[in-house]
């Protein structure tokens, strides 16, 4: 046998031993590992979960303490949430822990929470009167010592558990490492028996080996290995040789990266810079290209806004550029190097443009060195659109800039518009209603039928214009927060008043009403409360066809007052609901049927609710109704007596 096929024989069982040996204790390792993390990860459960049975035990037992103290049955509801918790977690424990002597340790714990509950709390929650017999409380706190003493029984069998799977695991993980331990040295005594059999044949050649590559190691790229020994030997140096100038290579075109990737850096933190003088940046990324890639002159065009094009050269003496070149490659595919004809060594990059700001370029010249290589092409590419870019980020800038000046002007004559136009309309809106109700307070007789019609009319549609001024000049004050001056404010009562107000106006159109209150409380102004409230309500009318339906509720959700109001109209189509509570928006479907209204209420609903830190949504479907939510903060019991 030769010293090829020894050394590939022992090569070959020495990798099979390796490959073994790894192959085993990665897979060893990995299900000891999960098999360790499943239990850890059981036990945790178990514990966290016989924790949760004491917390909702705990938490039941303080609400029924609370019950009996206060005689409030909202002190309740910990009791119901903790029994019912309670229960849920012996559930899950008795399914899934499979040691007996815990299993029998939960049925226990079951026993002394079912004991307390059915001895002590629910004879305490159902009882027609408060039961305060001190016997009974200790009866009492004896059961639920009962349960803390069997939640402690299982915790401390749970830890036992642990206690024993850890020492089983490490047990395993000793006769593991033992075993991996004898194929080590079995793969160590073959590498040694290899060693020992062909150190005559390889020795010298592997020093020589060694030698040289300390030298390519140490930075001398040109170190090569001289070919002695065996055939197989002088393959393997000269396949080190090979090596060791591809690695030559790499190094280089690494370098040649790594400068490429310090140029665009460079490139991309001078555009980053927005420095005033864009003049000044353009001459610095052209002084920058141009050292980078050895040309004689670097040009650049481009135009940041309409009528603001510069162009740079560098050096500053660099001839001028035909206007026909220039518009050639303008005309050429942007971000994309190619050569300039008619221009020796000249390789350019067209810039976009848009509809203000024509294309723009970057043309760099080499006349000593025509030939630009792959690399170079793909770089300047690589340069034109990191310029290309910042020039696209820049315009959008200065214009978002520009429009947002814009629409604050517009904002700002909006609002001078409708605060003139409300104060100009309410000196005539007050002279009309004046007049026409002294006409309308006349004697009667004095009037045709058809003259009182009119009146009517007229007062009907100035007392409207009038609602409309007043929405605008709601809208147009100051949000200010309400502050500490704000009063509590019962809102059981003021849904209910406004129910009973406009009740008449839905019997009118045949709209069926629902009104359910639940006591509730908020902090606010009153009036303005009332307000937002009506124009929900007024809506919900108003969209219903006659027939409908329209239901009012109000409940107390956590810290919240919350606020329904539920119709069966026409629905908003789910376009319009973005804009909804927007002043002015109206819903297309109302307009298609021409439905009343200047798009105000909704907008100050908004304003309203937020003014007293709370929120409205809107859900609708069009054809099925609609239903709005207000969520309000509620006052508790010692806010309201304060």
């Amino acid at each position: 046998m030769n010293l090829r096929r020894r050394i590939a024989a022992g090569f070959a069982i020495l990798c099979i031993l390796f490959l073994t040996l790894v192959t085993l204790q990665l897979v060893a390792g990995d299900r000891l590992q999960a098999g360790h993390a499943e239990r850890v990860a059981k036990i945790e459960w178990m514990l966290d979960s016989n924790r949760s049975v004491l917390q909702y035990m705990t938490d039941a037992e303080t609400g029924v303490r609370g019950f009996q103290l206060t005689a409030d049955r909202a002190f309740l509801g910990p009791y119901d949430s903790g029994r019912r918790g309670a229960f849920v977690e012996l559930d899950r424990l008795a399914a899934g822990v499979d040691n007996t002597e815990i299993t029998a340790l939960v049925e226990a714990e079951r026993a002394a929470a079912e004991q307390w509950l059915y001895g002590y709390g629910i004879p305490i929650v159902n009882a027609d009167t408060i039961d305060m017999d001190p016997l009974r409380a200790a009866q009492g706190r004896g059961l639920f010592d009962d349960v803390r003493t069997a939640n402690a029984a299982v915790a401390a069998a749970v830890d036992a558990e642990h206690a024993r799977m850890v020492a089983d695991d490490q047990r395993t993980t000793n006769r593991v490492q033992l075993l991996f331990a004898g194929l080590a040295v079995l793969v160590l005594i073959t590498g040694l028996g290899l060693a020992f059999l062909h150190q005559r044949h390889l020795l010298q050649p592997v020093e020589h080996i060694r030698h040289t590559l300390r030298r390519l190691a140490e930075g001398e790229r040109g170190a090569r290995a001289e070919e002695t020994g065996p055939a197989e030997m002088r393959a393997v140096i000269g396949t080190l040789n090979d090596l060791a100038g591809e690695i030559e290579r790499l190094l280089t075109a690494e370098q040649a990266r790594a400068s490429t990737g310090e140029l665009r850096q460079r490139v991309a933190a001078e555009l980053r810079a927005k420095r005033e003088d864009p003049v000044e940046t353009g001459r610095r990324l052209a002084r920058m290209i141009g050292a980078a890639l050895g040309a004689e002159a670097v040009y650049g065009r481009c135009t940041v806004l309409r009528g603001a094009t510069f162009a740079v050269s560098w050096p500053e003496q660099a001839p001028a550029l035909d206007p026909e070149l220039i518009q050639r490659i303008r005309a050429g595919q942007p971000g994309k190097a190619r050569d300039v004809a008619g221009l020796p060594g000249g390789l350019a990059v067209p810039l976009s443009g848009d509809g203000d700001c024509p294309p723009g370029l970057v043309l760099v010249v080499r006349p000593d060195r025509p030939e630009w290589t792959e690399e170079e092409r793909t770089v300047l590419a690589g340069l034109g659109r990191e310029i290309d870019h910042a020039l696209r980020q820049q315009r959008l800038q200065l214009r978002q800039s520009r429009l947002i000046s814009e629409l604050r002007v517009l904002d700002e004559q909006k609002d001078v518009f409708v605060s003139t136009v409300t104060h100009e309309l309410r000196t005539p809106l007050t002279s009309i209603l004046g007049y026409t109700e002294m006409l309308s307070d006349g004697e009667p007789g004095d009037l045709t039928p058809m003259q009182e019609r009119s009146l009517a009319a007229i007062l009907r549609n100035a007392h409207r214009l009038q609602a409309t001024v007043a929405d605008l000049l709601l809208l147009d004050r100051n949000n200010e927060r309400i502050g500490t001056e704000a009063e509590p404010v019962d809102l059981a009562a003021m849904v209910t008043g406004v129910h009973g107000e406009l009740a008449a106006a839905a019997e009118a159109k045949h709209v069926d009403s629902v009104l359910e209150v639940d006591p509730a409380w908020v902090r606010g102004d009153g009036v303005q409360l009332e307000r937002a409230l009506r124009k929900l309500v007024d809506n919900a009318i108003k969209f219903t066809p006659s027939g409908g339906r329209f239901e009012l509720r109000l409940t107390v959700d956590g810290p919240n007052a919350v606020v329904t109001v539920t119709d069966t109209g026409m629905g908003i189509p789910a376009d319009d609901l973005s804009g909804l509570f927007t002043p002015f928006h109206r819903a297309a479907n109302a307009m298609d049927q021409a439905v009343q209204g200047p798009g105000l209420g909704l907008a100050i609903v908004r304003n309203i609710v937020s003014e007293h830190g709370g929120t409205v949504a809107v859900r609708s479907e069009v054809g099925q109704g609609s239903t709005f939510t207000v969520l309000l903060p509620a006052l508790v019991t010692a806010e309201i007596r304060s």
